[in-house]
């Protein structure tokens, strides 16, 4: 479980790190690192989905 949990740390950082660039780009860069914390945040709920199926199996 501690894998997951390593994993779903990592998503929210790359995720926040890709808004955080975003802010500070123009155009089409901006929309590129947006898409792609939208990308990472989508990791994120996945793998919150995942651990809570095994905390209900459990």
């Amino acid at each position: 479980m501690t894998g997951f949990q390593a994993k779903l740390e990592r998503f929210e950082s790359l995720a926040a790190e890709c808004e955080l660039i975003a802010t500070r780009m123009d155009g089409s860069k901006r929309e590129l690192y947006l898409r792609l914390g939208e990308r990472y945040r989508d990791r994120v709920n996945d793998l919150r989905a995942l651990i809570a199926s095994f905390d209900i199996a459990a």
